[in-house]
């Protein structure tokens, strides 16, 4: 029987954008099933005592440039730590790709989530905007049209707000966040780790 790995992430999360390929490659090679549960990050962060990036000290703001350019370098995974639409609501992302799950499957909703958080790291395209979602959907070989419109339905935001609710109640407080049997792996560079325990 296999295993199940929760995936509650941010589509606006840097680090998610970093681990996202990785993460659904070893979970293929693990023969895991992926529950992908995209959440409001901000709303977790109001009850878990995280802060915006805006609000946060400025040599923790000049650390996180440092360690993302570490990684985009490590992981030859290509970014700009500083791109020009962000901040930006991930709200209407990560309804899309919730949308995407429901129609078209977790695989699909996995290859939208990656193109989507490409689009806003690498191609400096604003993930907040419905046209440029609706081209990152058709470049998926989706009707991005139809499925932004079946994305502000009532149905996808009642999962978007159950996937915040639950991230809560497993005290989730950052993005990504990878739960296997119950434990908890916080961030891409726990992969190791829950790679390791997929295989186990």
């Amino acid at each position: 029987m296999s295993k199940t790995c929760q995936y509650y992430f941010a589509p606006h999360s840097p680090w998610s954008y970093l681990g996202h390929e990785r993460f659904v490659a070893l979970a293929r090679a693990n023969g895991a099933q992926i529950d992908i549960r995209p959440f409001d990050l901000g709303k977790v962060f109001g009850v878990s005592g995280g802060l915006p990036l805006a609000k946060r000290a400025p040599q923790r703001q000049a650390y996180r440039l440092v360690e993302l350019a570490r990684w985009s370098s490590f992981l030859g995974v290509p970014m700009n730590v500083q791109p020009k639409f962000f901040p930006v609501s991930p709200d209407a992302a990560a309804k899309l790709i919730i949308a995407a799950r429901l129609t078209h499957g977790v695989d699909t909703a996995l290859q939208l989530s990656g193109a989507v958080m490409r689009g806003l790291w690498a191609e400096e395209r604003n993930i907040g905007d419905e046209e440029t979602l609706v081209q990152i959907a058709n470049s998926c070989g989706l009707d991005g049209r139809a499925l932004f419109k079946s994305s502000e339905t009532a149905g996808v935001q009642a999962e978007y707000d159950k996937n915040t609710e639950d991230a809560t109640a497993a005290n989730i407080f950052g993005s990504p966040w990878y739960i296997l049997d119950g434990e908890s792996f916080w961030g891409q560079d726990r992969l190791d780790f829950l790679e390791r325990a997929l295989a186990s």
